[in-house]
């Protein structure tokens, strides 16, 4: 079996990003720029975007391309990874697990839940969020004053991109443990330079290993044009953040 932190599918070295950010994680990472032509769709999962168009498809396919690149090296053979009720992948028995495409990128992440409780990751063009309307949207006062704070010391990160793929990053670790929706508003960020950011949920969280769960602790890439943010809840670090 490939090693966690070695595992970085059809990207590598350099050229690795959630590969990269990933390093030393108990996880499995596969990704990719392109759309392989050996990329395929199940039956059942074809149908959840038969009316999408191509681009979309493609996309679809890829990411769960990566999926299945990933399971193989945790010994899980070859499944149709179908939706549940929210759209949330339903995994395999077993497995611990999030994807994600953006224009140019596709990635999943795996692992087994004797090692990790949960998991999001996330991936987004590195460019500025185009609406700023968004940005009002996912984010509090509190929030955007400190972005723009560090727009001025660090101008060439996106950050309100970086805050958009918290969040998204923190639903998609938050799921799994609840089966709850959890609102942008429902978690307060804190981005920090050197590649890190924390979350402190403004809700209720999960029991986890006997604590309730107060937030989440992430990491955060820019490389070649995208942004990756990721959260890994370790077996071992219990329910308090």
């Amino acid at each position: 079996m490939t090693s966690p932190s070695k595992a970085t599918g059809e990207l590598s070295g350099e050229t690795a990003i959630l590969g990269t950010l990933l390093a030393g994680e108990p996880v499995f990472v596969a990704e990719t720029r392109e759309d392989p032509a050996d990329a395929y769709l199940y039956p059942e999962e074809a149908a959840y975007v038969a009316k999408a168009v191509a681009k979309r498809q493609r996309e679809f396919a890829t990411a769960r391309h990566c999926a299945r690149i990933a399971l193989a090296r945790i010994d899980v053979p070859p499944a149709p990874i179908l939706r549940g009720d929210k759209g949330e992948p339903l995994w395999p028995a077993g497995v611990v697990g999030s994807m994600t495409h953006c224009l140019g990128y596709r990635a999943a992440v795996v692992a087994r839940p004797a090692a990790v409780t949960s998991l999001g990751v996330d991936a987004e063009p590195a460019e500025p969020l185009s609406d700023p309307g968004v940005l009002e949207l996912v984010s509090d006062e509190k929030e955007r004053a400190a972005l723009a704070a560090l727009a001025v010391d660090h101008p060439g990160v996106p950050w309100d991109r970086l805050l958009f793929s918290a969040k998204e990053t923190v639903y998609k670790a938050w799921f799994p443990l609840t089966q709850r929706w959890l609102g942008f508003e429902d978690a307060h960020l804190d981005i920090r330079p050197d590649g890190t950011f924390s979350a402190k949920l403004l809700v209720e969280g999960p029991v986890v290993a006997g604590a309730e769960l107060t937030g989440f602790s992430g990491t955060w890439l820019v490389r070649d044009g995208i942004a990756v943010t990721a959260i890994v809840l370790r077996a071992e670090q219990g329910g308090a953040e």
